[in-house]
């Protein structure tokens, strides 16, 4: 069973299977809350995390970059101590070492997406070569699951879902073209 045959019919899955699984994502607060999320399943059902999403949000300031590479000893304490979220200090700490990378990724490429674009297309295991190489707590499901999620890469939904014609339109970075990938994600 896939995840189009029963997230449509569950109160938590339905609303992020038809509105935010493998949608496009564009803003860097929104990716990194992505992969914070992503990171924070490991082990733990996808459900799980859904239902603490909001809480996540809050408790990562809006998963703002900046904010979250600036939490230093009692920001782990606070979040360690959160039991809307997962309490797991592996976890914690590669949020914010990963929002610390994305800061000198943002440097260098300008955006999360920019960086993406740079290196698409990439098959999955240069994917998770180069996540593994760039993140920290980045293991090939996360990869994987991060993203299909967010559109990188294709899977996220079968082509009999009534969802994947939605995905298709809002032209994922999976159906561009190595020549055109850069030029839209730069709108151009």
């Amino acid at each position: 069973m896939t995840y189009c045959d029963y997230a449509p019919a569950h109160p938590d899955h339905a609303p992020y299977h038809d509105n935010d699984y493998g949608f496009p994502l564009e803003s860097d607060a929104a990716l990194f809350e992505r992969l914070v999320l992503e990171i924070n399943q490991a082990g733990l059902s996808w459900l799980t995390i859904l239902r603490k999403r909001d809480e996540f949000h809050h408790a990562y300031d809006g998963f703002d970059i900046d904010v979250v590479a600036a939490y230093g000893a009692a920001d782990r304490t606070r979040l360690l101590g959160d039991a809307g979220i997962i309490r797991n200090r592996l976890k914690v700490d590669a949020a914010i070492e990963n929002a610390r990378r994305l800061q000198r990724i943002r440097d260098e490429y300008g955006a999360f997406t920019l960086w993406l674009g740079a290196h698409h297309p990439l098959d999955r295991e240069a994917w998770r070569r180069l996540f593994r190489e760039t993140f920290v707590f980045t293991g090939g499901e996360i990869v994987n699951e991060f993203l299909m999620s967010t559109g990188w890469l294709p899977g996220a939904h079968v082509a009999s879902c009534p969802v994947y014609p939605r995905v298709l339109d809002a032209n994922p970075p999976w159906r561009w073209s190595a020549d055109q990938s850069l030029a839209s994600v730069r709108g151009g």
